[in-house]
């Protein structure tokens, strides 16, 4: 069936790249992705069911088989593009993590599979998920519904990265994204003149020394061999240079391959912003808004794909992971799960910049590299 499916494939992606460009120019945030679905809809050949407001799961192939989700996401980031491209949007969105060729490229792989779908191996759910960069995760609406998963024996998902090699794949077994947690601090304390702090209980001061304290955490509470990381995106405090706020606040990501390594972070954090605080006659008030398990791959299927991989004329990657997070982790909860990588290093007109940055633009040829990852996925999904 690959064979076949790549072949339908190449049909396919002269719309699909078309369909690029459109998802392209209308980014939209989590749970708000009603003109990025109904971009997706129209090119589909069967009707999808709704979940989770946007979302949309298209099925078919052979009655009575075992299903496979395929995995797309729908939503951009709240990221002023910067790359020139002539459909860039202009409203302080992008999809600057490869979200429009995800969705380009499954949408081309489903009219390819629709085609030949009563000779399927398994039949094919592709998931069109919402919501994937912010709370409420659309993947845990996903799997939180016994009736959307009944009959689901695999799922796959495939993202571009540009840490690995144009042509190559990444498919590690274990471990490859990291548990990512958003931790939101708040010290309160009580406010005053800048005149006399001594009449006041300041909080910028312990948010402060929290802040330089929390970057050491990792270094003295994990092993180092093992991938974790901790960072302070946000700190905020006052409106005047003369007043003594009576609150000050920060949001951090905690990130650790090892879920263990993670609770304990976790703890750590909590215990140092309370004492440190504390010290400074103010308290410290903690909350974990979102939190996704690491991403771990399926032996068995990341087996499967390497060997398909090579057939469908990849190469296989160096061994790699990192400590970025998705919530296709969650996807584990319910059947096997892989997420593949598709290298863009030195893919044409490529330039190499990382995920989340202004000027991420994967070229058009990645849809077609994302599609032909896919139907690897699914194929090795389907072999049981």
């Amino acid at each position: 069936m690959l064979p076949k499916l790549l072949d339908l494939l190449d049909d396919e992606l002269p719309a699909a790249m078309e369909l690029r460009h459109r998802l392209h120019a209308v980014p939209e945030l989590g749970a708000q992705e009603h003109a990025t679905i109904a971009l997706v809809e129209a090119r589909l050949p069967v009707p999808g069911t709704p979940f989770a407001g946007t979302g949309r799961l298209v099925s078919f192939g052979p009655a009575g088989r075992d299903a496979v989700w395929v995995r797309a996401e729908l939503d951009g980031l709240a990221i002023e593009e910067r790359t020139g491209s002539p459909h860039a949007a202009a409203n302080g969105r992008m999809h600057a993590c490869g979200h429009d060729v995800h969705l380009a490229a499954l949408t081309a792989l489903v009219r390819a599979a629709h085609r030949v779908r009563d000779a399927l191996p398994a039949r094919l759910v592709a998931v069109f998920q919402p919501s994937e960069e912010r709370s409420p995760s659309g993947a845990l609406a996903l799997v939180g519904d016994p009736g959307l998963a009944a009959g689901v024996t695999a799922a796959v998902a495939a993202h571009v990265h540009p840490d690995l090699p144009w042509d190559g794949l990444g498919i590690e077994p274990g471990a490859v994204n990291a548990a990512a947690a958003a931790v939101h601090i708040v010290i309160e304390g009580a406010g005053g003149h800048a005149a006399y702090p001594h009449l006041a209980a300041d909080p910028v001061l312990p948010l402060a020394h929290l802040v330089v304290a929390l970057h050491g955490l990792v270094g003295r509470r994990v092993d180092p061999v093992r991938g974790a990381t901790l960072t302070v995106g946000s700190v905020r405090a006052g409106a005047a240079e003369n007043v003594i706020p009576g609150r000050a606040e920060a949001l951090a990501t905690i990130r650790a391959l090892d879920e263990d390594d993670q609770d304990r972070l976790r703890r750590a954090v909590t215990e140092m912003a309370g004492h440190i605080a504390a010290a400074h006659g103010c308290t410290a008030t903690l909350a974990f808004p979102k939190s996704e398990p690491a991403l771990v791959n399926d032996e068995r299927l990341a087996r499967t794909a390497r060997a398909l991989a090579q057939r469908a004329g990849f190469g296989i990657a160096p061994p790699w992971k990192s400590c970025g997070g998705d919530d296709f982790a969650h996807y584990r909860a319910v059947c096997p799960a892989l997420m593949i990588f598709v290298g863009l290093r030195g893919a044409p007109g490529f330039e190499p910049v990382p995920l989340h940055r202004p000027t991420f633009l994967p070229p058009d040829e990645s849809v077609r590299a994302v599609a032909r990852a896919l139907a690897v996925g699914y194929v090795a999904g389907a072999a049981g």
